[in-house]
């Protein structure tokens, strides 16, 4: 582990990539302090943040004077820099590549399907006051599942993790995103046993730190069910 170093984490738990690092942070026992970034309250676009990051969006890590945003590589440049086990990135170049290659798709498949369907169940009716648009939510739905179809076949098919027989940070980024829509009261697991034993494991093999970072989604899900 590198000595005299606290990394600085500017996260807002309501979003999924900074669950992922929030995760990775505490169960490797990574240095760090954390720094909550409000989005609902506009604080990623304050002046001060602004400068750390002028694309206005979490996660940021600041690292004795580095900075870094985007989750992805936040995560890799942990698991490089830092003593964690080999597992989470690991150094020989084939099991490394399979580790690229999830997280390459992972933007444009599980993250935005997941995300959307979040969005309009939850985010857009928030903001507007109007009921959710079920025939947007169909379609996202469908998109989600086709995606879920994709993980099961094609990462998990033959293996316990999506790349390999060890948790690596790309279920971090994957298991974040499909517990978003949760907030919304919708376990998009509930139909999908591989799936299901799939997240087991990742809990398993991250303990407490999944349900410390996954409190502020829980307790959005508690207030909806509550109001109905």
């Amino acid at each position: 582990m590198a000595t005299g170093r606290m990394v600085e984490a500017y996260l807002d738990l309501l979003s999924q990539p900074c669950r992922a690092v929030h995760i990775l942070l505490t169960c490797t026992g990574i240095p760090h302090r954390v720094r909550t970034v409000a989005l609902r309250k506009g604080e990623h676009r304050s002046p001060e943040f602004t400068e750390l990051n002028p694309m206005q969006k979490v996660p940021v890590v600041v690292d004795g004077g580095f900075v870094l945003t985007e989750s992805d590589a936040i995560l890799k440049y942990l698991a490089t820099r830092y003593d964690v086990p080999q597992h989470w990135y690991p150094r020989q170049p084939e099991r490394r590549a399979r580790v690229d290659e999830y997280t390459a798709w992972h933007h444009t498949n599980t993250r935005v399907h997941a995300a959307k369907v979040f969005k309009l169940e939850v985010m857009l009716p928030a903001q507007s006051g109007a009921p959710v648009d079920e025939q947007r939510l169909g379609a996202a739905l469908a998109q989600l599942d086709d995606t879920l179809d994709k993980l099961e076949s094609m990462f998990l098919r033959r293996q316990p993790f999506l790349c390999g027989d060890d948790i690596t940070v790309a279920d971090l980024l994957a298991v974040c995103e499909l517990m978003q829509p949760l907030g919304g009261g919708r376990d998009v697991l509930k139909l999908r046993p591989l799936l299901q034993s799939w997240k087991s494991r990742v809990q398993s093999a991250v303990g407490e730190a999944f349900d410390d970072a996954h409190a502020v989604l829980y307790a959005l899900r508690d207030r909806r069910r509550a109001r109905l």
